[in-house]
């Protein structure tokens, strides 16, 4: 056998082993050489990692702090939160859900009695002011449907005393134009035979048309009771476009719809207020009236609610507190944050309201005449008291010189009306919100 060559490759000439390493020393060097170029690729590439990190995290900053000129409230907390993508976003908090309660309703309208000393209450006589006399200051006045009402007036006004005071629909001067909510005449020779009334009303289609729950009315209150949906044209359009097309006779199943022309003022809301809080100037012959927002269907009969909100609490008016606030305080801040109305003209109200005694809901008070200064509002139900006339006419004079949200002069008009006759009572009852949910549906406003 020939012996073993290790070491020689084909084609080339022999190689002697060395005399002192030989083979193993050859192995070495080549393993060696090996772990030097292993070890210098990782060196490289752990200095080209630390080279990359500095200076690539410094850019970062750097561009965190460019951007945080162009921020109006950014701390190194809002960018930590936005860089790790890994944290979840905050869930929304979910909107308080609010139900309705009994309410302990007769079971027929058959069985409807009005006490027979319903009516006494503080009695005394109520005329409105029809033309103001500006004549002479013609050129510098323009007509209002509110009028123009001093402060003196204004103060006088609220004293339960036979007199003549502003309620709306005031008439401009000789020669100038009508001051708005202008109605055809058949609609208010209807409207002067009507001594039951539930009114509502859209303008600016503004809202669906809601249609009481026929099933639920009872056949005398079809027969006595005057439903009256109060529209503009615009508004009268929609509807008939969605199908919603009145009759012969101006019905829309059991709404009467009454158009309105020259509508007073540019805020549809103030516009709204019209119908809202002057039924007794509307509806001349009336007794009862019930008020009830666009978004809201009544699925209760009218004389039940006349009776359960008014004749068994011996009230002549009658309205739900709201379902969370009942400190004007509170409404003012809410309607700001939420934008409801220019925050100048909230502000120049409320501290009017403030600097003539307007003072802040006490819940622990037990001699607190209400139970909220702060009323829902979408759900009227009055008796045509003169204090309860009394009463729509102040709180519609505040809407015409301040804002159009109620709410924030509602308890300023109690009050005021309340601590200027103190011998004189105003029979408010003052409902929970829950029982109003009881006897509506509730929906949303169409959407703009």
């Amino acid at each position: 056998m020939l012996p073993e060559r290790r070491g020689v490759f084909a084609g080339s000439d022999p190689i002697k082993p060395a005399a002192d390493h030989g083979v193993p020393a050859v192995r070495r060097s080549r393993k060696s050489g090996r772990i030097r170029l292993l070890f210098w690729i990782f060196s490289f590439a752990a200095l080209f990692s630390i080279c990359i990190a500095t200076f690539g995290f410094k850019m970062f900053f750097h561009g965190v702090e460019e951007h945080q000129s162009f921020l109006l409230s950014t701390d190194v907390k809002d960018v930590q939160v936005e860089a790790n993508t890994t944290e979840q976003p905050k869930k929304k908090p979910h909107r308080a859900r609010f139900y309705p309660c009994k309410v302990e309703l007769k079971d027929s309208v058959e069985a409807r009695d009005e006490p027979k000393t319903f009516w006494n209450f503080v009695k005394f006589s109520l005329q409105y002011v029809v033309r103001e006399n500006i004549q002479s200051h013609a050129n510098h006045i323009t007509p209002r449907f509110g009028g123009h009402q001093t402060l003196e007036e204004r103060e006088q006004s609220f004293r339960a005393v036979n007199q003549t005071i502003h309620c709306g629909f005031v008439e401009g001067f000789d020669g100038s134009p009508n001051t708005g909510f202008d109605l055809d005449n058949e609609d208010k020779m209807y409207m002067y035979t009507c001594t039951i009334v539930v009114s509502s009303c859209i303008f600016g289609s503004s809202d669906f048309l809601r249609r009481p729950t026929s099933k639920m009315i009872s056949q005398f209150s079809k027969e006595n009771v005057c439903f009256i949906m109060f529209v503009d044209k615009e508004t009268l359009v929609k509807l008939s476009k969605e199908g919603s097309i009145p009759d012969e006779k101006r019905f829309i199943g059991l709404w009467r719809m009454v158009v309105v022309s020259n509508l007073p003022y540019d805020d549809m809301r103030k516009t709204g207020k019209v119908p809202k809080f002057l039924s007794h100037r509307l509806f001349p012959s009336a007794r009862y009236s019930i008020w009830l927002d666009s978004k809201l269907r009544l699925h209760t009969d009218p004389m039940l609610l006349i009776e359960y909100f008014l004749w068994r609490n011996n009230a002549e008016y009658a309205i739900s507190n709201h379902y969370t606030r009942h400190c004007v305080w509170d409404e003012v801040q809410q309607n700001k944050r939420l934008n409801k109305y220019n925050h100048t003209a909230i502000d120049q109200q409320f501290l009017f309201y403030q600097s003539d005694g307007l003072h802040k809901f006490d819940p622990s008070d037990p001699n607190k005449p209400l139970p909220s200064y702060v009323p829902e509002g979408s759900v009227i139900v009055r008796a045509h008291t003169p204090m309860s006339n009394l009463f729509s006419c102040l709180w519609f004079n505040e809407v015409d010189r301040f804002t159009s949200r109620d709410q924030l002069s509602f308890g300023y008009a109690f009050l005021k009306l309340k601590r200027t006759n103190p011998d004189k009572p105003f029979v408010l009852h003052m409902f929970k919100d829950c029982e109003r949910r009881a006897i509506t549906k509730l929906f949303h406003h169409r959407n703009p």
